[in-house]
């Protein structure tokens, strides 16, 4: 399928684009309908990206990692969003995590828990135990462009197709601009 500038195929048939978890996940939940596409890793942010590849920040998904911490308690979570957007962290996100603090993950322990490379993380793959909290207007695209937890390549994935995995919350989480 061709989506910008990229030629998209088949995941399942490409497992050495896609991180090693990103690939076990698109197995185990079925998800027959991840396509991905070689990039180059040093275009993998999302800005530089977007230009390169004709792709629009509007269909451009981040998934971030965030730290949350109550009393003694520290986990992790994740967000997706689309890249037009800002994630409602210390609000929204933090009263969903019920937690007393929430704040990005640093990059080490990021990648160290997701087995993912920075710039890459995607969703799909995550640790099973992880909350996922995905924007609900990213499920009502067509079609987002994600991380595949490397920096090579995207994935290419209907916007519903979060709900298929686990511990997934849809939520309205763009932070809102106050006037």
């Amino acid at each position: 399928m061709k989506f910008g500038k990229l030629d998209f195929n088949d995941a399942t048939k490409h497992p050495e684009l896609v991180a090693q978890v990103t690939n076990e996940a698109v197995e185990k939940y079925n998800l027959n309908d991840t396509l991905v596409s070689e990039i180059d890793a040093s275009l993998a942010d999302t800005t530089a990206f977007c230009e390169a590849y004709d792709i629009g920040l509007d269909v451009s998904a981040n998934c971030v990692v965030v730290e949350a911490k109550r009393a003694d308690k520290t986990w992790y979570a994740a967000c997706l969003i689309l890249a037009t957007n800002r994630a409602d962290i210390n609000g929204v996100v933090r009263r969903q995590l019920d937690a007393r603090k929430v704040s990005f993950a640093p990059m080490d322990i990021a990648t160290s828990l997701t087995k993912m490379e920075y710039g890459g993380i995607t969703p799909i793959g995550l640790p099973d135990d992880w909350q996922l909290i995905v924007d609900k207007a990213i499920t009502q695209k067509k079609h987002v462009i994600i991380g595949s937890g490397i920096r090579g390549s995207k994935i290419l994935v209907p916007g519903n197709i979060f709900v298929s995995l686990p511990n997934t919350t849809i939520l309205d989480i763009t932070k809102k601009e106050v006037q």
